[in-house]
């Protein structure tokens, strides 16, 4: 969280993403936040503008109620595919837990699917893990993660963690069950696919890739977390609760996006709408006192409901500073 110290006017970090733009080291980028607030909106937008200064980046969902296909109007699945419009950004649809019924008859890996699924979180950590193993053989710039609500993420970030206890209880499981499955395997003519070291083998395999990526995670040179919210009191909380949360996970966090405000650029005669600009402009001032050194950046309500293409031509100019280039996605 921010210092208590006030940050002069001249001081403050500038109200836009464009230091994420600039910041050529990036790796992985997370946008999450409370559900509801727009953060496949946001990460989308992030996308894009990145694809504008970046040689290649991919955008991947990991929340189970995916919306990245609805925001481009476009089919993605588990796969890259290329955004129409762009010969450099890519999007792809990830269920954490896919991976199970995709291993479901596989053998081994249907064994340790079925295992795993009575050790909670276990599962997500691998699936998880795999989905990272995929991300780092192809070669992107950076990766923007549109992830789920804040706690579905937080377990995430977690699974280096979750998949250490996985470990150990293999290693009770190996103590206690070893014999039996390698007679087990003999009997069935699977040879050495249910061995348990060869189990034990792949979860440590596993287990060095997760150690890996976590060391990018924690690095603030490659990673960061863009945190979205809207003016309210819920969402204030569990933004707070998500930057404490980060700090644990040592995890670089210095942006915020504050969706759905209410500007009040015209003469307002609506008592409802004055209520509600109040009301969010109180919970403006508490993100800007809680957060002075973050980039907090307020993205309009609009007047009616908008498709991507329609949302990036009319309010892309608003939300971010001016850049060095077009974006191609308007129809």
């Amino acid at each position: 969280m921010a210092s208590a110290a006030a940050v002069d006017a001249g001081d403050a970090p500038e109200p836009t993403v464009r230091n994420l733009l600039d910041q050529e080291s990036l790796k992985w980028v997370f946008v999450g936040g409370k559900g509801g607030v727009g953060k496949t909106t946001c990460s989308s937008i992030l996308s894009v503008l990145l694809a504008g200064v970046r040689q290649s980046v991919l955008v991947i969902s990991t929340d189970p109620a995916h919306n990245l296909s609805d925001a481009f109007q476009q089919r993605f699945t588990k796969f890259p595919t290329l955004v129409r419009g762009f010969t450099n950004l890519y999007a792809m649809e990830i269920d954490p837990k896919v991976e199970n019924d995709d291993l479901a008859n596989e053998g081994m890996e249907g064994f340790l699917s079925e295992l795993t699924n009575a050790i909670p979180g276990v599962d997500e950590a691998m699936s998880f893990a795999e989905m990272l193993k995929l991300v780092q053989t192809m070669d992107y710039s950076v990766v923007v993660f549109d992830t789920a609500p804040t706690g579905h993420t937080l377990r995430l970030l977690q699974f280096p963690a979750t998949l250490e206890k996985g470990l150990e209880k293999m290693m009770e499981l190996k103590n206690r069950f070893g014999g039996l499955l390698n007679q087990a395997s003999r009997l069935f003519g699977l040879g050495d696919e249910l061995n348990e070291d060869a189990m034990l083998g792949r979860l440590e395999g596993m287990k060095d890739v997760i150690e890996q990526v976590n060391r990018q995670f924690k690095d603030p040179d490659l990673t960061t977390f863009v945190c979205v919210c809207i003016p309210e009191f819920l969402s204030l909380y569990e933004t707070e609760r998500l930057v404490q949360e980060l700090a644990k996970f040592e995890i670089d966090s210095h942006n915020i996006i504050i969706n759905q405000v209410i500007f009040d650029e015209e003469v307002v005669e609506s008592k409802l709408l004055k209520a509600r600009i109040k009301m969010q402009q109180k919970y403006i001032d508490q993100f800007h006192m809680l957060y002075d050194d973050f980039n907090i950046t307020k993205l309009p309500l609009l007047s009616e409901e908008m498709h991507f293409p329609g949302l990036w031509c009319s309010s892309s100019t608003k939300l971010f500073p001016p850049l060095p280039y077009t974006i191609q996605v308007c129809s």
